[in-house]
């Protein structure tokens, strides 16, 4: 497998048009400033930009969050995608192992899972993009395109998200256009995938992330910007 096969399938008018619209900004701002980065978590939005981002930048850095809590099919499956597209891929660790968490707080997911997040999520990414320019990602729901995101310390970086306005149908289309294998967890029910203690099938099929938290919550915390101290 490789990320450039290409379904002989025409697109609808429609999704080409934003298609091109995505490949226009990459290439854009990919030249104005190459100090970049890209976070994935292998999900069909993230794998997509991805696929997007190498037909310009094969070697940009791409940084999953390995919070030590993920399924063994998402593990299995970043594995899979690094090696077969050759990916310059860092797993970005918390300060304490899963152990050390656990020993020291108890099952955090299950009592604070802000707090899970906080320590396995939002500190290892914030400290990884602080070192680039622009950070791109694919995180869709109502967000800008493109954003100055404030992180700790006083630093910002240029934060792309090109699906912002694009729909669930956008991305699944353009996967299976470009023929890229999706993480198989989609196929048992799962819609919006994390890490496992805090991921199940959703339970409104109208809402794809009804399955995170068991609604305790909605957002992990990397896509807010830090208060002020």
């Amino acid at each position: 497998m490789t990320s450039t096969a290409t379904s002989t399938a025409p697109l609808r008018s429609e999704l080409a048009e934003r298609l091109t619209h995505v490949r226009e900004l990459l290439a854009r701002e990919l030249a104005a400033e190459p100090d970049a980065c890209l976070t994935c978590s292998f999900q069909a939005e993230d794998v997509l930009l991805l696929h997007l981002t190498r037909e310009l930048r094969p070697e940009i850095p791409v940084l999953f969050l390995d919070t030590g809590y993920h399924f063994a099919e998402t593990y299995a499956y970043r594995d899979k995608i690094a090696a077969e597209w050759g990916l310059n891929l860092t797993n970005l660790l918390p300060a304490k192992t899963v152990a050390e968490q656990e020993a020291e707080f108890g099952l955090l997911n299950q009592t604070a899972p802000d707090r899970c997040c906080q320590l396995r999520k939002v500190e290892p990414l914030f400290a990884a993009v602080a070192k680039y320019k622009v950070w791109l990602t694919g995180l869709r729901r109502e967000l800008e395109e493109i954003a100055e995101f404030a992180l700790p310390g006083g630093v910002t970086v240029r934060k792309l998200s090109p699906f912002a306005d694009w729909t669930t149908r956008d991305v699944w289309e353009l996967c299976a256009h470009f023929e890229i294998p999706l993480l198989p967890l989609y196929d048992l029910g799962y819609s919006s995938i994390g890490c496992e203690p805090c991921t199940s099938i959703p339970t409104d099929p109208n809402d794809p992330r009804s399955g995170r938290w068991a609604g305790r919550k909605v957002e992990c915390g990397i896509h807010i910007q830090p208060a002020k101290n």
